[in-house]
């Protein structure tokens, strides 16, 4: 992990003295545009990607019972998808496809979520958005929920983020008791870069805390580009809310701690501001999966039909906004099909990063959809969507859906029934047409399996410890 470490901050060295080239990993030999010194500073990043927040959890997305001024806001003076995914409905693949800009199965985090007992991680192999921008002089931060492997080889100051303040898995993973297998996870730990500095700590306080990091994390690297994950907790159930927004909204305790999500996103705008970055920085919030709907005033997927853990577009389809000022027309509204693996060929491109080495990812530079470019198109001939348990049950071609399988994890129970539904039509994917369309149904199966097999042969290795 040393050596890592160690060339992980040469190659960041020689990123601001060389003019074209720099290392990166071990995995190829990217190239930029300029050197820093050579032009304008390149732009900031900072990811707001909540937790569990679903489709109709936005004022613009058409929320109710509760208020998302800051995050309206956004989409006023930046660009809102209505046709945004996660590569998966559950946290650990999503996370894995943001950082990778791969389908989870490329690198081996398909299947579930990694718990407390866990031995595998994201492949500390795989070069990360934070190792394509280290090398260009960006300091990289990650604030909040990591989730992809709690062991040190699998963290986040090893993964190539400069800065870690947060914890290494899921809320309602504190201090529970496991039956399969038999385990006790401790209480919640709290780490700032590879120290534990807190152990079940009131959840009152989360947003709070990760919101007050970033803002210092900002301030104090405003005269240098930075990248900034900042990845909530909330709405992830526990639902947990500060005293300031308690019985605040009409939705209960779900859209208090909406409310006080957007109140975190106002705080970024403003430290934004307030420091002359706002131009210059190009500010991105969505979700990671759809929303928990089976408690009462629990989350929504709106239009949607569906919930996290499934393959319907409420599981998957989630809202995405991004805003920067500099380049992308107020008021913009997006309609191509958009995945959160884009943000790792758009952000290099945006950084000025042409090539971004031999490694294989899934994602597309949706710079020109930001822009508005003249003619501007998905960058996808499909979109495939893998279910909680790993499996592939569903593609998106254009407007059409096919359904091949879905598996409910809480009943443990297949249901291989043929379902095609035109989306643009029926986005509640309420009237199977699969019948009247046979020919459709053929080729998009045809497609799946093809992928698949294509996927599965391609999968690179998950992260393992020594000696498993």
């Amino acid at each position: 992990m040393q050596t890592r470490a160690y060339l992980i901050y040469f190659c960041r060295f020689v990123g601001l003295l060389s003019v074209g080239t720099f290392l990166m990993g071990c995995n190829g030999t990217p190239k930029t545009k300029e050197s820093k010194s050579e032009g304008p500073q390149r732009p900031n990043f900072i990811i707001i990607f909540t937790d569990d927040q679903g489709y109709g959890d936005v004022g613009v997305y058409g929320a109710a019972g509760f208020k998302t001024p800051h995050i309206d806001a956004l989409a006023r003076e930046g660009a809102m998808f209505t046709d945004f995914y996660m590569p998966a409905s559950v946290c650990t693949p999503s996370r894995a496809g943001l950082l990778t800009g791969a389908y989870p199965k490329r690198v081996g985090l398909h299947e579930a979520v990694l718990f407390p007992f866990s031995k595998t991680g994201l492949n500390p192999n795989e070069v990360v958005l934070p190792e394509l921008l280290s090398p260009l002089g960006y300091t990289t931060g990650c604030i909040g929920k990591w989730h992809l492997g709690h062991f040190p080889e699998f963290m986040p100051t090893n993964q190539g983020f400069d800065f870690f303040h947060g914890v290494p898995y899921s809320n309602d993973m504190d201090g529970y008791l496991y039956k399969e297998p038999p385990f006790q996870s401790p209480p919640l730990p709290i780490y700032k870069g590879e120290t534990m500095v807190a152990q079940g700590t009131d959840q009152d306080s989360l947003t709070i805390r990760w919101t007050n990091a970033a803002k210092q994390f900002i301030t104090k690297n405003k005269d240098a580009p930075f990248f900034l994950y900042l990845a909530h907790n909330m709405p992830h159930l526990p639902w947990h809310v500060s005293g300031k927004f308690k019985n605040s909204s009409e939705r209960g305790i779900y859209g208090d701690v909406i409310q006080e999500i957007d109140w975190s996103v106002g705080q970024i705008m403003a430290v934004l501001e307030e420091n002359d970055l706002d131009d210059n920085t190009v500010l991105i919030f969505t979700s990671d999966n759809g929303p928990v709907t089976h408690l009462e005033n629990g989350g929504s997927a709106g239009p949607l039909r569906g919930a996290k853990a499934t393959t319907w577009e409420g599981g998957m389809r989630v809202p995405c906004i991004v805003r920067w000022p500099k380049r992308i027309k107020p008021g913009t509204t997006i309609s191509e099909i958009a995945t959160a693996m884009d943000f790792y060929p758009t952000i290099a491109s945006l950084a000025g990063i042409e090539d971004m080495g031999g490694h294989t990812i899934d994602g597309h530079d949706m710079s020109a959809l930001l822009f508005g470019s003249e003619g501007a198109r998905s960058g996808y001939d499909a979109f495939y969507y893998y279910g909680r348990n790993g499996d592939l049950e569903a593609i998106r071609e254009g407007d059409w859906k096919l359904h091949r399988t879905k598996y409910d994890f809480r009943t443990r129970t297949y249901d291989d029934s043929l379902r095609l539904f035109n989306l643009k039509r029926d986005m509640a994917e309420s009237t199977n047409v699969a019948e009247s369309y046979p020919e459709i149904v053929k080729r998009l199966s045809l497609k799946m399996t093809e992928f698949d097999k294509k996927i599965t042969s391609e999968a690179r290795a998950v992260g393992k410890l020594a000696g498993e």
